[in-house]
């Protein structure tokens, strides 16, 4: 083998990458033990411990909050937790910008057929809109509709259609923008460990993923929220420092004393701590000033001092070199886990009267450290009795990211309309050298000083922003003009318990199959051989989650069953390799030249099935969503590690082992196997009448169902709600389902048992229309009261929706984890929007995938005959699983829907099935070159029958791991397997009887046309 070198340190560089990616899960995890074992099971006690050490440097430099980050992430569906897609409605905010012409008749025509559109078209909104208003008016002009006082600087009357609709998308993208930050503000806020936010292809869709959340209802009304922008006064930290004094001092009396002595004492402790003296509190105050967590010992010890002063030993109050008062409204600064503490501080002195009753302190959105560990607290004032803010962001018409012309630093631009302009010159009037905070969601994004008078409404606002920070701020300061709501289109919350279960099901099918496989190739060729395969493998698991690990993916279970299937996949090419080399050897060649042969002969085969299974795993990453792109993912970096470690790393190894004679005797077989589908002459070919006739008379029963019995499309497909519930006894499906519909008004309900007979799966579209934020709850409630009467007795509506646990003496609880979960494991809600576009994407994924195929064979071989048979074969695979599901989706105990999962398996099959074609094919070529003078019907015949030993081992070895998943994997991918089983034997059955004898036909008929014409 040629340039060994670079393989070698190609496979040394690799095996560091990766060895370095995942250390950082052990760390993680090392830390995590230890936290477990600190806590004894107190949550508070957990996070605490691992917030101490967020910023402490555990592992080559890296701090354990950074080492958490690298770590590879579980999905939702091993970890629990929620994952969501909501969606800003484009067609809410073209009305918003169309102000009063949003009631025009064309306007409305348009919106409205631009959303039929949308259900089978994925053409940007606003390019749709477009379309239909031209279709409706061809004569129209959208700057009528869209020339508003708000956009008259981007649009006047005269402005042509396709001027407006580039303004249109600008205002859209930055609406859907400030959407995105917003919730991401909001997530950060919320304390989610690894929480991933990104914004998908189609316009306004925006992915969240909330790992261990635990409260779903919460995290809804959380993310659909308003978003409400304000604009504040602000009060000097000088003008309160004494009231933070005796807020300090109120809670040393607070925490110093009894119940019963603490509320005899508050007001003699608030009259007397206002009243402290000025130098007494100047004294203090210099005193904290040179006080942090190092040089507080240097007068008290820092237990003593938090004692003394608890607010000043968690806030790094505000003051300058001198001990004074610092300027501005910044009161002082807080490590993120006491803000809580804090905050609580600040409301009982509000309540106790110490602090004004127009003073409203709100912290900031963005840490002041690189850590983002201390966030700054600021002084908001109101001068209204209702407390108030001034001034709203309704009043915002444009707001725009610059740079100055003498400055590095970019800036922010606004203009307010008429109404804003007039309160907006007040208040920048009375507030000269004084700040206004601008505040979204009760968070400070910004407080910029006031230098004069803004008159007009237009200002500009500095503070040494970035690019991207100006463009954040910009984007805040326009949301107040853009109503546009965020509604969850897409819902799927698993429960830590049914994520733990999955994680034990995959890992004990992952170790299962993965020895099988191992086990095979050493029965199947020998002690050695099976050997070399079996360290290729091994290294490929290694390489695969390493690369997983340096992407930060997220490995889900539909990724666990990706890898495994990988595993038996990757043994096709160590089987195309073992039986060339068996060939080379049985022509009597010696066993270094037989190798090198077999590696050499067996190259275009592997390369061609990896292309076309890798072509299907983009197809699948590109259309997919979830859980679907994480099996997309490592399907596509374990064919690429497994053409690594079969074509290199093996060859290594073997290059290594020749230089001993011990090993020259290597037979690749066993004496089980060495006659095993050797000298076979089947006639395929001749019999392929009979096989055209089979094939035929299945296809038609399967046709009948398809049109009789139908499929049963998942939630995926029409949209709804799915909740595993599990129960504390055994329940029948039957009597749920009548349960549950009564309390869904005689609305159609599901219901199939997942797993164990105590557990099943509910299903309905009830309300899926409807988007308002209590409908959820509406519905978990109404779960609740059906299933009221096989409940637990002592079960309430918050155990139920969260999960609860049973303790020792029989009594349902929330507090406890340990045990078997009971109550939603998991929900799922797919809105009929979101329904439609996964169709759209699901029918695009498979008819690009077979067009992509069919596009590849031809070019590989040059002969449109081969493509033809290829697709065929593939549209015969597809159709079996369909009629399969279509005929045993009321019968088989585990769900047959047709959703993505099943999209996935499909494309899939097609990508494992052209394998066995591409080989047989690649082998045709070769006898033809061969043996030109020989006939089409005895070369096809020679090829199929010289690769049937490749065919059974690579489909045997597919079929064990796919049992052995499909029986150990967990319920969740059960019928994903099943598909992918049937897809097997059906691709198997298809590249021997179907796809080379229609190849075989075209080339007669070519062959027959090209002799008529000569």
């Amino acid at each position: 083998m040629q340039n060994k070198g670079f393989v070698k340190i190609f496979a040394a560089l690799l095996t560091l990458v990766c060895l370095f990616y995942l250390s950082f899960s052990l760390v993680s995890r090392y830390y995590e033990n230890k936290a477990e074992k600190i806590a004894g099971g107190d949550v508070e006690r957990y996070n605490t411990y691992l917030d101490s050490l967020a910023g402490e440097k555990v592992w080559l430099g890296y701090t354990l909050k950074e080492c958490r980050e690298q770590e590879l992430n579980l999905g939702l569906d091993l970890k629990g937790g929620m994952n969501v897609v909501m969606e800003v409605s484009v067609a809410d905010i073209l009305q918003a910008l169309a102000g009063d012409q949003s009631t025009n008749e064309t306007f409305v025509k348009a919106i409205n057929e631009a959303k039929r559109k949308q259900l089978t078209n994925q053409k940007d909104f606003v390019d749709l809109f477009d379309e239909s208003f031209r279709e409706i008016d061809p004569n129209g002009k959208l700057a009528t509709i869209f020339s508003t006082f708000e956009l008259k600087e981007k649009i006047t009357p005269n402005s042509t259609n396709s001027e407006v609709v580039k303004v249109l998308k600008s205002e859209v993208k930055s609406a859907v923008d400030n959407s995105f930050n917003v919730l991401r503000s909001r997530i950060d806020r919320f304390g989610v460990v690894q929480p991933n936010i990104q914004q998908l292809d189609v316009a306004g869709r925006i992915l969240i993923e909330m790992p261990g959340v635990k409260e779903p209802e919460r995290v809804r009304k959380l993310l659909q929220g308003s978003a409400d922008l304000e604009f504040w006064e602000t009060m000097n930290f000088s003008e309160i420092y004494s009231n933070v004094i005796a807020v300090n001092n109120m809670m040393k009396e607070m925490e110093g004393s009894q119940e019963k002595q603490e509320e005899q004492k508050t007001d003699s402790v608030a009259q007397a701590s206002v009243a402290a003296s000025t130098s007494e509190v100047d004294s203090l105050l210099a005193q904290i000033s040179k006080q942090d967590s190092a040089s507080a010992a240097a007068e008290l010890s820092q237990e003593e001092f938090a004692k003394n002063n608890p607010l000043f030993a968690i806030m790094q109050i505000n003051m300058d070199q001198q001990g004074r008062p610092g300027p501005g409204p910044l009161i002082g600064t807080v490590n993120v886990k006491d803000t809580a503490k804090v905050s609580q501080y600040f409301k009982i002195a509000k309540e106790r009267r110490i602090l004004p009753a127009s003073l409203y302190p709100k912290w900031t959105v963005k840490a002041i450290d690189k850590g983002g560990k201390y966030f700054e607290l600021i002084a908001i004032y109101s001068k209204q009795r209702d407390g108030k803010a001034p001034l709203t962001g309704g009043v915002i018409t444009d707001a725009r990211a610059d740079f100055g012309q003498h400055s590095t630093y970019a800036n922010v631009s606004m203009q307010m309309n008429q109404e804003g302009s007039k309160i907006w010159a007040r208040m920048t009037k009375e507030n000269i050298g004084k700040s206004i905070a601008i505040v979204l969601d009760g968070y400070v994004y910004s407080f910029p000083r006031v230098n004069g008078e803004i008159p007009g409404g237009r200002s500009e606002i500095t503070g040494n922003f970035t690019p991207e920070e100006a463009q954040d701020l910009a984007n805040v300061l326009k949301s107040g003009k853009m109503p546009a709501p965020a509604r969850i289109v897409q819902e799927d919350v698993v429960g830590p318990s049914l994520g733990q279960e999955a994680i034990q099901s995959g890992l004990i099918s992952f170790v299962i199959a993965f020895i099988m496989v191992l086990l095979y190739m050493m029965f199947y060729y020998g002690m050695v051989p099976g050997l070399v395969a079996d360290t290729a493998l091994v290294a490929n698991v290694f390489f695969i989650f390493g690369v997983l690990a340096s992407f930060k993916a997220v490995l889900t279970l539909p990724g666990i069953a990706g890898i495994v299937l990988t595993l038996g996949m990757a043994v096709d090419a160590n089987v195309l390799i073992y039986e060339r080399v068996r060939e080379e050897l049985k022509s009597g060649k010696q066993i270094k030249k037989a190798i090198a042969d077999g590696y050499k002969n067996a190259l275009s085969a592997i390369v061609d099935s990896n292309v076309t299974t890798i072509i299907t795993g983009i197809i699948l990453f590109v259309f997919g969503t979830g859980p679907i792109r994480g099996f997309a993912t490592t399907l596509i970096i374990g064919i690429l590690c497994s053409f690594f470690t079969a074509i290199f790393l093996t060859r290594l190894i073997f290059d290594k082992l020749m230089k001993n004679e011990k090993y020259h005797g290597l037979p690749f077989t066993t004496k089980i196997t060495k006659n095993w589908f050797q000298n076979t002459h089947f006639d395929f070919i001749g019999k392929r009448n009979v096989f055209y006739m089979v094939t035929g008379a299945i296809v038609i029963v399967f046709f009948v169902s398809l049109f009789t019995l139908g499929l049963k499309p998942g939630i995926d497909f029409s949209g709804g709600r799915n909740y595993i519930v599990r129960f504390e006894k055994p329940v029948t499906t039957t009597e749920v389902a009548d349960l549950v519909s009564d309390s869904f008004d005689g609305e159609s309900v599901s219901v199939i048992t997942i797993g164990s007979s105590n557990q099943v799966r509910i299903s309905t579209n009830f309300k899926i229309e409807d988007n308002s934020e209590s409908v959820d709850q509406e519905i978990e409630n109404r779960l609740y009261e059906g299933l009221k009467p096989i409940l637990n007795s002592e079960v309430t509506k918050d155990m139920f929706a969260s999960g609860y646990h049973v303790e020792a003496d029989g009594q349902p609880t929330l507090t406890s984890e340990k045990g078997e979960s009971y109550g939603i494991q998991s929900s799922q809600k797919v809105g009929p929007t979101m329904a439609d576009d996964i169709k759209t994407s699901a029918v695009w994924a498979v008819v690009l995938a077979l067009l992509a195929i069919g596009l590849y064979i031809l070019i590989r071989f040059r002969n449109v005959s081969f493509s033809v048979g290829a697709v065929v074969a593939l549209v015969h695979d597809a159709l079996v699983i369909l009629g399969l599901y279509s005929l045993l989706y009321s019968i088989m105990p585990f769900s047959l829907e047709i959703d993505q999962s099943f999209i996935a398996a499909i494309l899939t099959v097609i990508g494992y099935s052209i394998n066995d074609k591409v080989v047989i094919f690649d082998r045709i070529r070769e006898n033809i070159g061969l043996y030109p003078n020989r006939s089409a019907k005895l070369v096809m015949n020679d090829a199929m029958n010289a690769t049937l030993s490749r065919t059974f081992s690579t489909s045997f070895s597919t079929l064990l791991v796919l049992i052995i998943i499909f029986f150990f994997g967990g319920e969740v991918i059960r019928g994903f397997i099943f598909a992918m089983l049937v897809g097997v034997v059906a691709g198997t059955y298809s590249s021997l009887f179907i796809a080379s004898p229609v190849a075989y036909d075209l080339l007669k008929k070519f062959d027959k046309k090209r002799e008529e014409m000569e």
